[in-house]
């Protein structure tokens, strides 16, 4: 309904007095007043203005707008200051959802970055898996999702979600530090036919089992956790030996386990998913840089933007 340059300067005739008062106070010409006084007055639907005699005064609507146009120009203000702040990045809010393992590893590196140049973005970290994860990120409660997909088992990503890929992660195996397979630089599943297993989450356990099937043979689970410190802790008491990703090796916690890639190698995409819209908010933006950069410094960036 009305155009804030016409509020402002409403403003300004009230505080002054006049229009040509105005018109000095503003750098305007008193013409140039006159007519958006005229396009506020079309707009509100009646005089604002009235003259007694040389002098000017406010009729009731005028009165009316006058109480609320310094609120109005205030809240503008306002606005104007925190949108500045918005996109210089001084301020912001940023709700990301990662998997363990990416939680551990790839968002405190990048966070930290972020902490370091733009303290003023404050991003907010929820833990999920995929798929469950996509599909809270396009129902709209976060912005930014980490999640990961295996070659065999690569889910449709929903048209209005983007993919980011970050890096590819490679398998490996978990097993006791004195485990007699623990002397060779790489091992293969069927070398492991016999053992016990420790199962993680459900897409990871749904791709180990894929892959033992396609070379041949039935693991025995012995466990199944999401938790990734469980499985190291099994793993340790020999319990068991885990595929995990190699991720995990980077927050081992126990010196009795020692991890050995897959010969053939084997990995997962583990990437960025953002509403496509999103990708405008510099914030959010911004944040995407840091994880792309963080998965760089581990050599699985992508350069795709």
């Amino acid at each position: 309904m009305f155009d804030s340059r016409h509020i402002k300067t409403f403003h300004a005739v009230v505080a002054a007095g006049s229009y040509s008062a105005a018109a000095r106070a503003l750098g305007y010409t008193q013409p140039a007043i006159t007519q958006q006084m005229k396009a506020l007055e079309r707009a509100v639907g009646t005089p604002l203005f009235t003259r007694v005699g040389r002098r000017m005064r406010l009729t009731e609507a005028g009165e009316a707008l006058a109480r609320h146009a310094e609120t109005i120009l205030d809240s503008l203000s306002v606005a104007q200051q925190q949108m500045s702040s918005l996109t210089r990045l001084r301020s912001g809010r940023v709700r990301m959802c990662a998997f363990p393992s990416a939680g551990a590893t790839l968002v405190p590196e990048a966070l930290a970055r972020l902490a370091a140049d733009h303290p003023g973005v404050r991003v907010e970290l929820l833990e999920g898996e995929p798929p469950e994860s996509l599909r809270r990120l396009e129902r709209g409660e976060f912005d930014i999702a980490l999640a990961f997909t295996y070659p065999g088992l690569h889910d449709e990503v929903p048209d209005d979600l983007v993919e980011i890929p970050l890096l590819e992660d490679q398998l490996t195996v978990l097993m006791p530090a004195g485990h007699p397979l623990a002397r060779r630089r790489a091992v293969a599943l069927t070398d492991l036919a016999e053992e016990r297993w420790i199962a993680g989450c459900l897409r990871c356990r749904t791709n180990f089992l894929h892959e033992c099937t396609q070379v041949g043979f039935a693991p025995d689970i012995a466990f199944t956790t999401d938790d990734i410190l469980v499985v190291q802790s099994l793993v340790a008491e020999g319990l068991g030996v885990a595929m995990m990703p190699g991720l995990v090796l980077s927050f081992l916690r126990h010196d009795r386990i020692t991890g050995r890639p897959l010969d053939p190698a084997s990995s997962r995409q583990v990437s960025a998913y953002v509403l496509r819209d999103h990708l405008r908010v510099p914030a959010t933006a911004l944040v995407l840089d840091e994880l792309k950069a963080a998965a760089r410094r581990r050599g699985g960036g992508s350069n795709k933007p």
